[in-house]
């Protein structure tokens, strides 16, 4: 009898254990990556990647780090709760002339913890 117990509590925890699933948040970004096109010479750009969270818990951004010293980052600092939105906004200083393609490396707790974001274009 003792046995059958020990059996049926093993096999009730190992359900138990597999039936829990660890809450996590996850970006659903609009888009990755933003095009600006053509712009002038000497005038920075920015664009607005705005993305909702589609998982079931916050999401925290710790950090968001851009390729070069051309280009700035800001985000939301409070946590995004599930079925909320947040933005990052990434800033291109359009100094040099020529094509350009920056990226926005995203630090966070989420399903994905390390997310890519890019600007590219041409400046005149």
């Amino acid at each position: 009898m003792n046995k059958v117990l020990n059996v049926v509590a093993v096999v009730l925890a190992f359900i138990s254990l597999n039936a829990m699933s660890v809450a996590i948040g996850e970006f659903k970004f609009e888009k990755e990556t933003h095009d600006f096109g053509s712009i002038p010479q000497g005038t920075p750009v920015s664009h607005e990647f705005k993305f909702t969270n589609g998982g079931d818990a916050p999401i925290i951004i710790s950090e968001v780090a851009p390729s070069c010293g051309c280009s700035v980052a800001d985000f939301s600092k409070t946590p995004i709760k599930p079925g909320e939105t947040g933005t990052i906004k990434a800033t291109f200083n359009a100094a040099a002339k020529g094509p350009f393609t920056k990226s926005f490396t995203v630090k966070s707790n989420t399903k994905t913890p390390v997310k890519t974001l890019t600007v590219k274009g041409t400046v005149q």
